[in-house]
């Protein structure tokens, strides 16, 4: 299914996956994305991964109301194996104003366990926002259906018992 460079560039994403899985109440994955991006595409990749029955933590589900968003997200990205970006036309312009995906991002970034999805939008345009994302080995909806980008994200973080 990977071509041998994504296998080359996503081996040590699923070496540190392996070793996260001791870690209580893991979620596969942290998705990241824009607020406005909630309820259209950000739900479609959460509903297409939890269909490949990948854990998904997703904001629009895990923070109760009265809830401390922050803390709930700090605790989210403490219990995933794998972040994603859902880097979108919104996403780009939500890190520009330094809010919430900002603050999920940069702690991202200082782990290895990143994967960003580009979607509606470039990687020359994720670069002018965030080199250090951009330089990350990811997968785009130009070039292949969201349908086999999940699938290719469920083979990588999915773990064999």
């Amino acid at each position: 299914m990977y071509t041998p460079s994504e296998v080359r560039t996503l081996t040590p994403i699923r070496e540190s996956v392996e070793e996260r899985a001791s870690v209580p109440d893991l979620r596969d994955t942290f998705l990241c994305h824009a607020w406005d991006d909630r309820k259209g595409a950000a739900k479609e990749l959460h509903d297409l991964l939890v269909s490949k029955d990948v854990s998904v933590w997703f904001s629009e589900k895990d923070v109760l109301l009265g809830s401390s968003l922050l803390r709930e997200i700090d605790k989210g990205l403490a219990r995933s194996r794998v972040g994603i970006v859902l880097v979108t036309p919104a996403f780009l312009r939500r890190v520009n104003a330094e809010g919430i995906a900002d603050k999920e991002l940069s702690a991202l970034l200082a782990r290895d366990l990143l994967v960003p999805i580009v979607h509606y939008t470039t990687y020359e345009a994720l670069r002018e926002v965030s080199p250090l994302l951009g330089s990350r080995s990811g997968l785009s909806t130009a070039e292949e259906p969201m349908t086999e980008i999940v699938a290719k994200l469920a083979e990588l973080v999915t773990l064999e018992d």
